[in-house]
């Protein structure tokens, strides 16, 4: 039989760092600001469901397409690339900036799996726009049971509905 040691007050000091998080957060810590600069930026998403299709809008300012590499799979996308930094000169005065520079990537799983070859992009105003036809097996489909009949067997009907379609994903 192992000995196990009591620690009576662990939970009170994870209790506590918590504690101590959030007020950093609240007040607006200098250790908070360096922590959130150290950690990388990814662009914000919306991932639209519909019949045929899913659409990725993947919101990336700043960027020029040419520093955006998108790659698309069956079950995932991956889109990364590089906010480069401009050089500026201030003779006078402060400078200051808080915009990020640097490398950024992400990867997004998809719901259902789609056909990547049939892939198309647009980007304009900072704004990526992926639409990504559905594989035919991942349509969705409303099987209706007819309970009316006098079979004792149900009858069974198939039919793609846009009401069924209306799904987003986070």
């Amino acid at each position: 039989m192992a000995l196990i040691r009591w620690q009576p007050f662990q939970e009170m000091e994870t209790l506590r760092r918590q504690m101590d998080q959030m007020f950093d957060e609240l007040a607006g810590s200098d250790r908070v600001a360096s922590r959130q600069y150290s950690t990388t930026w990814k662009p914000a998403i919306e991932l639209q469901d519909t019949e045929d299709h899913l659409i990725l809008r993947a919101e990336i300012p700043g960027v020029e397409g040419k520093d955006i590499d998108v790659q698309i799979t069956r079950e995932a996308i991956a889109i990364s690339g590089e906010h480069r930094f401009e050089k500026k000169n201030e003779e006078k005065g402060f400078f200051r900036s808080e915009f990020r520079y640097g490398s950024f990537q992400r990867v997004i799983p998809l719901p259902v799996l789609i056909q990547n070859d049939q892939a198309k992009a647009d980007f304009q105003n900072g704004i990526l726009t992926l639409t990504l036809p559905k594989v035919t097996e991942a349509r969705r489909t409303v099987v209706k049971l007819n309970l009316g009949s006098t079979n004792t067997t149900p009858e069974l009907t198939s039919q793609s509905t846009p009401e069924a379609n209306h799904a987003s994903v986070n």
